[in-house]
């Protein structure tokens, strides 16, 4: 088995609404990205590369590209997701952490879940998603941004 790490954060101040996995969190604000800024689907991303030692979204989706502006972010999961598969490993588990002053997850919590295990091709039950704040420390902790925390582990298939 292998396990990989991924991590992404980004600033409130785009177009809404914010997405968490493709799942709508809040109506009025937005996050200022190149794709829709879907920290989740970001984190998850880099994690499950980072497992599979297949670079970073960097390598596969450069911010500097144009073909990626405002890209459906759970899409470009759905293509690291082949990947994987392609370098001959299976995704075991999933356990992700949204770190938000404000957005709320828990009433997201199990569309989030289902969103994930639907993309990852898991059961839901190997899919965790918890949330926490920063106490008011740093940008997380002011509001102006939210984070995704993400550890991937992946078997040889």
């Amino acid at each position: 088995m292998r396990a990989g790490w991924g991590f992404d954060a980004h600033a409130f101040g785009g177009m809404p609404p914010t997405l968490l996995a493709g799942v709508t969190v809040d109506l009025e604000r937005g996050v200022i990205a190149t794709s829709d800024g879907d920290v989740v689907a970001h984190a998850v991303a880099d994690a499950l590369l980072g497992a599979a030692a297949l670079g970073d979204l960097g390598d596969h989706f450069p911010s500097g590209d144009e073909k990626w502006r405002e890209a459906d972010s759970m899409e470009m999961l759905a293509r690291i997701v082949r990947a994987v598969g392609e370098a001959g490993l299976s995704i075991h588990s999933l356990d992700l952490t949204v770190v938000a002053e404000r957005v709320r997850v828990a009433p997201h919590r199990e569309a989030i879940r289902k969103a994930l295990a639907r993309v990852l091709d898991l059961p839901v039950d190997r899919v965790s998603v918890k949330a926490t704040t920063t106490d008011g420390l740093g940008f997380l902790g002011r509001d102006e941004g939210l984070a995704a925390v993400a550890v991937a582990v992946v078997d040889e298939v």
